[in-house]
């Protein structure tokens, strides 16, 4: 392996341009002429909030109002059953009062937000784009990068959620470590009805999976306290094909292989999380919060591979079982002081987390060969893993009502740690173990990143809003191949600028307007230069060299009221560059080599449709979907040839409320076809059904039926000059659940909670404090 060169700062050419579009707003609304109200400040506890005794079919509707401070007109829209409020920088989606929340996981809730996608090992994108960052109350948890995600969005049950935020163009508080691209906001649930409130959730499945879930909350003067706990155990199976064909780029021989795979594997997942806050005087709350959660996941497998040359002979054939092991455990602790200030509406927030994920694998591979290639390994190996993140993050926001708007500003330090540490050994006939150190390796990575931002809301008159807001950001990386003593650091600076406007062009319609750009740095697996071992024949290497992704988005969006349907349709625009893709190289004896490179750029485009409504009293639809256009450069092109699709996605819920008693739901689920680098992957339908029967005001039956059609699959297809692939997976199939949910204490109340649907700069406004009395504002 070759000495990477340290990376020189490669300066922004556009970086004046980005500083005046950014920074434009904010004197202009300075000289704003017309006076506003001032945003009402946050209270110390926001307003209380309570589970529904039972799921209730909500109609989307648009407040008769014209745009609060700040010019965002209030909507909802029903998604699951449940309200949602939309802000001016984000659509907030309310899913606690799903009827399948009680056996979800976060990962399936997911799947049933608009333009949101989760595959079965746990990636995820929005819109189509892979780069997606997710937030835990506003903030990075090591939980959820990496390899880790997967694993906590598959464990952490969607009962713990409040509500999902999803933030197409972030603002200037958000930034840009862990993806840089759009926002999935994880709120989790916040209880604040006085007095003691609880709930306990229970499913059984088939094959062994069961799941239990339990919260509760006490809510008495000046104290508030919370917590949760759940474990889950899962069983599932999976198979797949892969038929590769290799080509030579001078004589055009082909070359081709197959290669079969099946395994099972159980899934045992145990955590909680607690929170404490205390009114201290009339101007300052403090708040606690710690949370735990281990996964473990054991298997085994079995592959069949045959390989064969352009003379038809079979060069390699054999057949390999696997057993594997893995144990990933995260963790956090947390601590903020929120404090007002002595003018209408001034309050200053200090937030600090820390957060660490441990992760453990070992996997065992025996081999028995038909026909041996050449340079084949050991027929009985061991692959270790001990892979470690550690984060803190420390924010401060500040915001000040005034007579024109509100102004924001903020700081943010943060440090990510990650280490990735590969053993390798070889078995030999007495069971003894040598270290095979071509294939062993320790990576490590530290991430500094310094910010400051600053924004202005303006409420221009009764129709018109704006929202101008800068972020500075530095980035200081250390990067430590261990093993190969490879040392360099990397540096990135920039300015990053967003707007956000705002028209109420009457009650019931409001138009919104919004540009953002982003930076998207690659993470630690992607900077790691050593290779690693997947399987035989499939291996992965970093780029220590990976210069960020610019993206620039543009999103004009449309909310009104046709008939009795609520409807919001969006349209988008988005471009970027120097992007990150994935590279693949064939090497000897069928080996595919996956890296990472700068390559070309990518633009993408399209409509988002949401519509809502009740069919008849006791049937209400949803629908909503996007039809999307996208074209990037086609790696492994030596004619640096573009790529293009056009994609449908959507989804529909039907709820049926037959009576007081008695719930149906049926969600149907369609993703379309997506593009990456060297090919793209095809179209999937799912299905999932829902029913709960109401056994007392408190006591629930729930069945949920997931992948009713069993039609779950990965399809994907690589075309380069070189390489043709195909490759299929199967997973679970059908899964379905029968279960009790039971709430106990204060959760008759609920009917006379106050709604969360205020303006911008209050509570449910942008930048004020949302769920968890400021958890997730400005400043991330």
């Amino acid at each position: 392996m070759s000495t990477p060169r340290p990376l020189a700062y490669r300066p922004r050419q556009s970086l004046i341009a980005r500083l005046v579009a950014g920074a434009f707003l904010v004197p202009l609304a300075a000289s704003a002429q017309q006076t506003s109200q001032p945003t009402t400040p946050a209270p110390a506890q926001a307003p209380a909030q309570s589970t529904q005794p039972a799921p209730q079919v909500v109609t989307q509707t648009q407040t008769p109002a014209p745009p609060p401070a700040g010019g965002t007109a209030v909507s909802t829209v029903n998604v699951t059953a449940n309200k949602t409020t939309n802000r001016i920088d984000r659509q907030v989606y309310d899913v606690k009062s799903d009827p399948a929340s009680s056996n979800d996981t976060v990962a399936d809730t997911l799947n049933k937000v608009p333009s949101v996608g989760v595959d079965p090992d746990g990636n995820v994108t929005l819109r189509g784009r892979s780069n997606v960052q997710i937030l835990v109350d506003g903030k990075p948890s090591a939980m959820f990068q990496g390899d880790n995600r997967a694993a906590a969005i598959n464990a952490i049950p969607a009962a713990d959620l409040e509500s999902v935020e999803v933030i197409n163009n972030p603002g200037a508080q958000f930034g840009n470590e862990g993806g840089g691209g759009p926002i999935l906001n994880l709120v989790m649930r916040r209880e604040r009805t006085p007095g003691g409130f609880g709930a306990i959730n229970a499913n059984v499945g088939q094959s062994g999976r069961y799941n239990t879930s339990a919260f509760g909350s006490y809510n008495e003067g000046r104290f508030s306290m919370q917590g949760a706990a759940y474990r889950r155990h899962d069983f599932r199976e999976n198979s797949g094909e892969t038929r590769r064909e290799r080509i030579d780029p001078v004589t055009g021989a082909v070359t081709s292989s197959t290669q079969t795979s099946s395994g099972r594997n159980n899934t045992d997942s145990v955590g909680f999380n607690a929170g404490l806050n205390y009114n201290w005087g009339d101007k300052d709350v403090v708040g606690a919060t710690v949370n735990f959660g281990e996964n473990t996941n054991d298997g085994n497998s079995g592959e069949r591979y045959r390989s064969v040359s352009a003379a038809g002979v079979v060069d390699s054939e054999y057949q390999r079982m696997t057993q594997r092991e893995n144990k990933n455990r995260n963790y956090s602790v947390g601590a903020r002081l929120d404090h007002k200030g002595e003018k209408p509406g001034e309050t200053f927030k200090m937030d600090l987390r820390l957060s660490g994920n441990d992760g453990d694998s070992d996997a065992r591979y025996n081999t028995a060969y038909t026909v041996r290639p050449r340079n084949a390994s050991a027929a009985n190996s061991r692959q270790n893993g001990d892979n470690e993140t550690r984060i803190a993050d420390f924010t401060g926001d500040y915001e000040l009502p005034g007579a024109h708007g509100v102004m924001r500003l903020g700081y943010k330090v943060a440090r990510n740690e990650s280490t990735f540490d590969n053993a390798f050994f070889d078995i030999g006939a007495g069971g003894a173990e040598s270290v095979n150190r071509q294939r062993t390796n320790r990576f490590e990575l530290t991430d500094m990143t310094y910010a400051l931002y600053g924004s202005y809301q303006w409420r221009v008159n009764e129709k018109w809003g704006v929202q101008g807001g800068l972020r500075a950001e530095y980035a200081d990386l250390d990067i430590d191949q261990v093993t190969t003593n490879i040392h360099a650091k990397n540096h990135y600076f920039d300015m990053i600028p967003s707007a956000f406007v705002t028209y109420g062009l009457s009650d019931d319609t409001t138009l919104r307007l919004s540009y953002a750009h982003r930076i998207r740095r690659p993470n630690a697996g992607e900077l790691n230069p050593f290779v690693v071992y997947r399987d035989e024949l499939n291996i992965s290497s970093g780029n220590p060299n990976l210069q960020p992704t610019n993206s620039d988005s543009l999103e004009l969006g449309v909310e009104t009221k046709i008939g009795k349907v609520d409807t919001a349709v969006r349209a988008y625009a988005r471009r970027e560059s120097d992007l990150i893709s994935e590279r693949r190289f064939l090497l000897a004896n069928d080996v595919l080599l996956t890296t990472r490179e700068n390559a070309g750029s990518s633009r993408s485009g399209g409509i988002e449709f949401n519509f809502s409504g009740k069919a008849t009293d006791k049937i209400s639809l949803n629908v909503n979907g996007n039809i999307g256009y996208s074209e990037q450069t086609v790696l492994g092109s030596v004619l640096d040839d573009k790529r293009s699709a056009t994609s449908i996605s959507g989804r529909a819920r039907i709820a049926y409320q037959m009576n007081q008693a008695n719930f149906f739901q049926l969600m149907l689920n369609a993703q379309g076809k997506t593009l990456f680098g060297e090919g793209y992957r095809q179209p999937v339908r799912t299905a999932d059904f829902s029913y709960r029967h109401n056994l007392s005001p408190a006591m629930s039956l729930v069945v949920n039926v997931n992948d009713l059609f069993d039609s779950q699959k990965s399809e994907s297809i690589t075309e380069t000059d070189v390489l043709r692939e195909y490759s299929i997976r199967r997973f679970g199939g059908r899964m379905a659940y029968v279960g009790l949910s039971y709430r106990f204490g204060s959760f008759g109340n609920a009917g006379n909670r106050r709604p969360m649907f205020m303006g911008p700069g209050g509570p449910g406004g942008p930048g004020g404090p949302g769920p968890g009395g400021g958890g997730f504002g400005p400043g991330r």
